[in-house]
């Protein structure tokens, strides 16, 4: 439990930030509602007794540090993380406070590690970019799956998901990825990121039943392909997306996430499918849920927990299969996906 503690959330009032800050209640933690808006940090204030807004701004230092000022941690879900992500840290690593933030976007987490993993490590901090359903998940199911082994020659991280209703910060975040692309596609091979501009395949990918095989975008990049090779030793890291997932992303038109029960979820489901070979062998994990916005909540939420009681392994900025026991994170969340670890 969280015995009380308070966690900064910057960004509270948006999509995920609600999930966010209601999953840090559930757990015992104080959230302390940050973000530019004020008009929408008191309003959701008010929808609960004992939370506390502090608006806040990228663009000023002081007021960032008083929203972190006495807090135990702060988790970052405001995107564009391009434009979000190093201000606030700045602000934690002056707090000296563990940060956590929800980026999907692979040029923000490469920013992340590139500019903060050594001031983060002299100073003793804990970062932890892209602790979310994109980028920490596939991580952490990848780390799980190879086990033993110390290195493998590729992994691959199928999203079976039924639906994708952008929020409007997806929108906002992919547009400014693209922008820092110049309109090209991003794969990791050999070792490294590669920018290109072919045209993505269209496979097929025999997902576990009852989903079966789907057809799937191939070289769907998302955060993975950050997280993953940071810390493991895999030079080829390809992730692939249902078709029918990706056409609604795409699409102008497509709705927001709709509420459907009483925690708030979408119907959207997922499956992701993560295999991990090396020479002949094969591994693989497993995991199904419901929401990947609202799954990300108690994936942040938990890693906050785990840093604040020394549940980790290392220092710097670290992706969460690096920092934390993968296997045993993903079996604590069990209440909020299933897992399953073929070795």
């Amino acid at each position: 439990m969280g015995s009380r503690q308070s966690v900064a959330v910057f960004g509270a009032y948006g999509h995920t930030g609600r999930f966010v800050v209601a999953q840090l209640r559930d757990r015992g933690f104080v959230p302390v509602l940050s973000g530019r808006d004020t008009a929408k940090l008191q309003a959701l204030a008010a929808s609960a007794p004992g939370l506390d807004a502090r608006p806040a701004s990228v663009g000023d230092a002081i007021s960032l540090d008083r929203a972190l000022a006495g807090t135990a941690a702060v988790i970052n879900c405001a995107g564009p993380f391009a434009t979000t992500a190093a201000p606030v840290i700045e602000a934690a690593l002056r707090a000296g406070i563990p940060y956590v933030d929800v980026a999907a976007e692979i040029e923000a987490n490469v920013d992340t590690f590139e500019h903060f993993t050594d001031r983060a490590r002299a100073a003793g901090g804990v970062i932890v970019p892209a602790m979310a359903f994109y980028g920490g998940l596939g991580d952490l199911l990848a780390t799980a799956a190879m086990g033993d082994w110390t290195t493998a020659d590729e992994a691959h991280i199928a999203y079976g998901l039924n639906s994708w209703h952008p929020t409007a910060g997806t929108r906002a975040a992919g547009k400014v990825s693209q922008s820092r692309r110049n309109g090209r596609r991003v794969r990791y091979t050999n070792g490294r990121l590669d920018y290109h501009t072919d045209t993505p395949p269209i496979l097929e990918w025999p997902f576990p039943d009852p989903m079966g095989t789907r057809a799937v975008i191939g070289e769907f990049t998302m955060a993975d392909a950050v997280t993953i090779p940071s810390h493991l030793s895999i030079p080829e890291v390809r992730s692939y997306m249902t078709v029918e997932a990706a056409r609604d992303l795409s699409a102008p038109d497509s709705p927001t996430p709709a509420a459907t029960d009483e925690r708030g979820r979408s119907v959207q489901t997922f499956l992701v499918d993560v295999v991990v070979r090396s020479g002949g062998a094969e591994r693989r994990a497993v995991a199904r849920g419901q929401d990947i916005y609202a799954v990300s909540a108690p994936l942040a939420v938990e890693a906050v927990h785990r840093i604040l009681t020394g549940q980790t392994r290392t220092v710097g900025v670290a992706s969460a299969g690096e920092i934390f026991d993968a296997p045993d994170f993903l079996r604590a969340l069990s209440a909020h996906f299933s897992l399953e670890l073929h070795q």
